[in-house]
């Protein structure tokens, strides 16, 4: 990790970016993943959720992305990566999520060469899941009534490739499941769906201060008015 990431005050790096972000921070969190509960329709008692971790596939320790057993990784860009994390962090089967950077040319990139434009990379959620209790299927539709799939290289406020549509996948059947969605989702809206289908490559972590940017702030950033509305 280039150690200038952690020497840049995390004020001065947020009120640099783009305009969705400084909107969502006045926004309060609807709730902490931490500690949402449910209720036991037996026992009217309540069930904890266990908390979601941050390190999908190992991702932390910077190897090859391997999940846990029994798991799953799945990997989605849908504009900016706080939002969209945040999101996904409040599905019951996902266990870990990370935000960072695929699909582009250059090796452990930064966040303002991202911005840049030049490596081609786009604002990237890796999630981890268990099949068991939540199907790639499923993870899909939160993808698509997330973030607006019909608008290239942009969500609302957000211009540039970073924050295109794209779906990363693991194997055939993501890959399958994904072009499905895509076709179902254009049936929907009646609308052409830009959403990028592309095999995983390298993902890079991105610095600490954007993981799990609205459970550390309080915020609830991004989230931008979904399916073509």
């Amino acid at each position: 990790m280039n150690p200038r990431w952690l020497a840049v005050p995390v004020l001065v790096l947020v009120s640099s970016l783009a305009a969705c972000r400084s909107a969502g921070n006045d926004a309060k969190a609807e709730s902490s993943t931490a500690s949402t509960t449910s209720a036991n329709a037996a026992g009217g008692q309540k069930a904890r959720r266990a908390p979601v971790g941050t390190d999908p596939g190992g991702v932390g320790a910077g190897t090859k992305l391997e999940p846990r057993p029994g798991h799953e990784l799945a990997a989605f860009a849908g504009g900016c990566f706080w939002g969209t994390e945040d999101t996904f962090r409040q599905v019951p089967g996902v266990t870990a999520t990370a935000v960072g950077y695929t699909g582009g040319q250059t090796s452990n990139p930064t966040y303002e060469q991202v911005s840049s434009h030049k490596t081609g990379h786009a604002e990237t959620v890796l999630v981890e899941f268990d099949p068991a209790q939540v199907s790639y299927e499923k993870l899909l539709g939160v993808f698509f009534t997330s973030h607006d799939p019909t608008t290239m290289n942009r969500q609302g406020p957000d211009v540039g490739s970073q924050y295109r549509s794209a779906v990363f996948t693991f194997n055939d059947a993501q890959a399958n499941a994904a072009k499905a969605a895509i076709a179902n989702t254009e049936k929907t809206l009646g609308k052409h769906v830009v959403t990028q289908v592309t095999a995983a490559g390298p993902f890079w972590k991105a610095e600490e201060y954007h993981q799990q940017y609205d459970e550390k702030t309080g915020t609830h950033s991004c989230p931008l008015p979904s399916r073509g509305t």
